[in-house]
This record gives structure tokens, C-alpha cells and sequence, in this order.
């Protein structure tokens, strides 16, 4: 297991790349996974990329994007090449989105096919350079369910089409997570781990909320002081050489990183067992 943080834990604070590196170099981080903007923000300055951070034992698993679906083809052929170039200048090849802003319940099915071949002119695109698409497990999307996410990855066949499998999520659904993970198994690439103390915290992490600096961080819970039962996923399922990100979006993200790292340390290497 390769454990990242996230920059947009820091997408209210004055934190540079600098600083992060510095930071997960010293707490045995393997990588930084990069939000979108940030990436775009640093395009300005050649010397960050992914040799810079290779140089300093570290990677980028994932760059998190949100690419504009239902925009004209010429506005996301634009995005998708923007997307691209950031890719290839942090050395990773791993680009997230979303499929869709609809849950799968809600979405018709001409609106579904619309979607399934926007994507898979996506993974078109981007396959052809050695990138993988990875749809997020997330409500309001047509990943909001286990089935759904299955009939989205048949509908679209495309081997660069992959999951970024959010395990809060996928709870959120009402799935059982290890079961979800061992049917997604196949296709998942990346994961994003975080918690909740409640379920009715849950639209804490909307994303209105959650991208509003004065939005409630309230419920938002260290990784392993939550609803979600990481000690028994991870025990649960064997995680040897999957990317591994620690989204957090609450309050004081250093200190609350610094305890989740520690503690998710723990699995890197003693895996298919609890740890205490």
C-alpha cells in the first residue's frame, strides 16, 4: 500500500508545494496526490513536477479533476488536453472525475448514454497517451451504487476507463464495503480513505460545503475514529501496492494527517490482519 495526502486538504490554508513535500518526506509519505487547480496553479513554475518530487522519494498518484461532461465537445477535448499535459509533467497516469452530477435513480437513460460515450471518448483520449480515467464512487453520480458503477464500467468498455473506489462512499451507500471492493476490485486503481461520526454528518462532505472556506467541517472524523470500520476493511483485503489517499477536509490538516499516517503506517506492511 502506497499512502498519499491530498493537497485539497489544504485548499483554504497557505500551505505551498514546498511545504508539503517537506512535510510527507518527513512523516514516510509516499506521494501527494495533486487537485486539479493546485496542479494548474504550479503549471506556471517548470521547476515543480514529477522529478522534482521523485527526486525527494516521492510520487504523485493521481492528479483529482472534474471534467465539464455535459459542455461542448471542443470545451472538453480542451480540458481533456489540459489534463493531459499535467499528467504527464508530474510523471502519473491516473486522472479522476466524476461520471455525471446526477444520481444513477435519477438519470434518464438517454441522459446515461450520453454520459457512457462521453466517457468513453475520455478514455479515448487519454488511453492513447497510457492514462486511466478513474470514475469516483460518489453519490449524485452514476457511481452512487455498487450495480450502477458495474453498469457504467460494461457500458463504457474501455480498458482505460478504472475506479478510484471512495470507501466512506461506498458505506454512504448502504453497500457492504468489503464486498463492494472485492466485485470493483478489478477495476480499481486508486482509493480515497476519510470518516465520518455519524451518518447524519454525511452532508458535511457536500461538495457546497466542503469548497466553502466558511462551509461546517463539523463530523468530519480522523480515519479511524468514525462510522466506517477501517480496521476491518484493511484487514479484510489485500492492498499490496494500491494507491492509498488520505482526503481530508476538516480542520487543522496537518495535525489530523500527521495521527491518520501514523496509524495507517501500520498496514503498509503487515497486511490481511489487524493491527493494534
Amino acid at each position: 500500500m502506497n499512502v498519499s495526502i491530498c493537497t485539497i486538504s489544504f485548499r483554504h490554508a497557505l500551505v505551498s508545494i514546498d511545504q508539503l513535500a517537506d512535510w510527507a518526506k518527513a512523516h514516510d509519505v509516499d506521494g501527494i496526490e495533486l487537485w486539479a487547480p493546485h496542479a494548474r496553479h504550479l503549471f506556471a513554475t517548470p521547476s515543480y513536477n514529477g522529478d522534482w518530487l521523485k527526486k525527494q522519494g516521492l510520487i504523485v498518484p493521481m492528479v483529482s479533476d472534474y471534467f465539464p461532461l455535459y459542455e461542448e465537445w471542443n470545451t472538453l477535448i480542451e480540458a481533456a488536453k489540459q489534463a493531459s499535459r499535467l499528467l504527464t509533467r508530474w510523471n502519473t497516469n491516473h486522472i479522476r472525475t466524476f461520471a455525471g452530477a446526477k444520481g444513477s435513480k435519477d438519470t434518464t437513460k438517454a441522459e446515461r448514454a450520453y454520459l457512457v460515450k462521453r466517457l468513453a471518448c475520455l478514455c479515448d483520449y487519454f488511453f492513447d497517451k497510457g492514462h486511466y480515467v478513474l470514475v469516483e464512487t460518489h453519490p449524485h453520480t452514476l457511481c452512487d451504487t455498487v450495480p450502477s458503477t458495474l453498469q457504467l464500467l460494461a457500458e463504457v468498455d474501455h480498458p482505460g476507463l478504472a475506479i478510484n473506489f471512495d470507501v466512506l462512499h461506498v458505506w454512504e451507500s448502504g453497500a457492504d464495503v468489503n464486498g463492494a471492493f472485492k466485485q470493483l476490485q478489478p477495476h480499481i486503481r486508486h482509493l480515497h480513505v476519510k470518516n465520518i461520526r455519524s451518518p447524519e454528518d454525511l452532508d458535511v462532505f457536500a461538495p457546497e460545503n466542503v469548497y466553502a472556506a466558511a462551509g461546517s467541517r463539523e463530523g468530519m472524523a480522523g480515519l479511524f475514529n468514525g462510522c466506517v470500520d477501517y480496521e476491518s476493511f484493511l484487514s479484510a483485503n489485500q492492498l499490496d501496492g494500491v494507491n492509498v489517499s488520505i482526503e481530508w477536509f476538516g480542520n487543522e490538516p496537518f495535525h489530523v494527517l500527521e495521527q491518520d499516517c501514523q496509524q495507517l503506517m501500520k498496514w503498509k506492511t503487515v497486511p490481511n490482519r489487524v493491527v493494534h
